[in-house]
C-alpha cells in the first residue's frame, strides 16, 4: 500500500482501528489508562494529607517523607541546590539517591509516562495534533535537552538560586491542583501550544531537563521494550504516531535488524506502542533475563 493510501485511509477510520479490533478496547488502551492511573495516583497520595489530613507523603514532587520517615527527592533540585553553593540537608541527599536507585532499576524515564504530571498534557497535545491532522514539523536536535540540563545546573552557580525551579512545571501542575495557585499556569499553556502547533512532542522529546536527567539515570536499567515479533510488522506506522521518543523504534524495526530490544535509554517505556500494535510486535522484556540480550546491538539512528 502506498503511503498517500495509507494515509487516505487512515483519516477515515479510527487511530488504531486495526489494534482495537485484534486485541479488544482494553488491550489496545491498558497501558494508557494504567499510567494516568498511576500519574493521578500520585497526585492523589499527595492530595490526601491537605484535604483528609491522612500524611502519607509529605511535601511536594521535588521533596517529601513517605509515612513520615522515608524521604524522596527530586535529583535534579538536589543537583541545583549542590551547584548553588549549598550542602543540602541529608533528607534531601538521601531522598535523591533514593530515587536514583528506584529509576535507575525500573527505567530512568518511566519517570516521565508514568509519574509526570506535565505528561498529561503534552499527550493531550499529541491527540489534538492527530485530530487536527497536523504536519510533522521539523525536529529541533534531540540532544537539546542536555543542554538544556546544563544550563539548569550552571544558574544557580552563577545566581545562588535553584532558578529552574521558578518555572518548573512540575510544581507548577502540583500547586495548581493541590493549592489553586495560578500564577504559573502560563509556563503549562506554552508548553501545550508549543507541542502542538510548533514542533511535535518539543518539550518531553527535545527540552525537558528532567527528562534528560533521568534518561541518562535509564542507561542501567534492566526493564526495556523489545520487538519480539518484528517480522509481524505490517508497517501502519500507528507505533511511531503515539511513540514520544519514535527514533527509538528505527533500529528494531529495521529491516534484518539482529537487536529487538530497545537499548536507547530515551524511551520512555510509555507501553502505548504495545497498546496501537495489532501484530503484537512490542513487549517489555528483562534486557539481562531477556533471550536476546546477547545479541549485538545497532546503533541508533536519529
Amino acid at each position: 500500500m502506498s503511503n498517500q493510501h495509507r494515509t487516505a485511509t487512515k483519516s477515515t477510520t479510527r487511530f488504531a482501528q486495526a489494534a482495537i479490533e485484534e486485541l479488544g478496547w482494553w488491550r489496545s488502551h491498558r497501558f494508557l489508562i494504567l499510567r494516568r492511573l498511576s500519574q493521578l495516583g500520585v497526585l492523589s497520595l499527595f492530595a490526601i494529607g491537605p484535604f483528609f489530613g491522612l500524611w502519607l507523603f509529605k511535601g511536594n514532587l521535588s521533596s517529601s517523607l513517605l509515612l513520615d520517615i522515608i524521604p524522596l527527592s527530586d535529583p535534579l533540585v538536589t543537583l541545583q541546590v549542590l551547584t548553588s553553593g549549598h550542602w543540602p540537608e541529608l533528607s534531601l541527599l538521601l531522598g535523591a539517591i533514593i530515587l536514583v536507585g528506584i529509576y535507575a532499576l525500573l527505567g530512568g524515564r518511566v519517570f516521565c509516562s508514568w509519574v509526570c504530571p506535565v505528561n498529561i498534557i503534552t499527550d493531550v497535545a499529541s491527540w489534538a495534533r492527530r485530530k487536527l491532522s497536523l504536519p510533522r514539523t521539523s525536529e529541533i536536535p534531540q540532544n537539546l535537552r542536555y543542554y538544556m540540563l546544563t544550563l539548569v545546573l550552571i544558574l544557580p552557580i552563577a545566581t545562588g538560586f535553584t532558578v529552574w525551579e521558578w518555572v518548573n512545571p512540575v510544581p507548577i501542575v502540583y500547586r495548581a491542583l493541590l493549592f489553586g495557585a495560578s500564577s504559573g499556569l502560563w509556563v503549562l499553556v506554552v508548553i501545550f501550544l508549543l507541542d502542538t502547533f510548533v514542533v511535535e512532542r518539543a518539550w518531553c522529546s527535545h527540552l525537558c531537563p528532567t527528562g534528560a536527567l533521568f534518561s541518562l539515570v535509564g542507561k542501567i536499567s534492566p526493564i526495556k521494550i523489545a520487538a519480539v515479533r518484528a517480522d509481524a510488522c505490517n508497517n501502519c506506522m500507528d507505533c511511531f504516531s503515539v511513540c514520544p521518543e519514535r527514533q527509538v523504534l528505527k533500529p528494531v524495526l529495521k529491516k534484518g535488524s539482529t537487536q529487538p530490544l530497545i537499548l536507547d535509554s530515551n524511551c520512555t517505556l510509555c507501553g502505548r506502542c504495545i497498546d496501537v500494535c495489532a501484530p503484537r510486535v512490542f513487549q517489555y522484556e528483562n534486557r539481562f533475563k531477556s533471550k536476546y540480550s546477547n545479541r549485538i546491538p545497532l546503533k541508533v539512528e536519529s
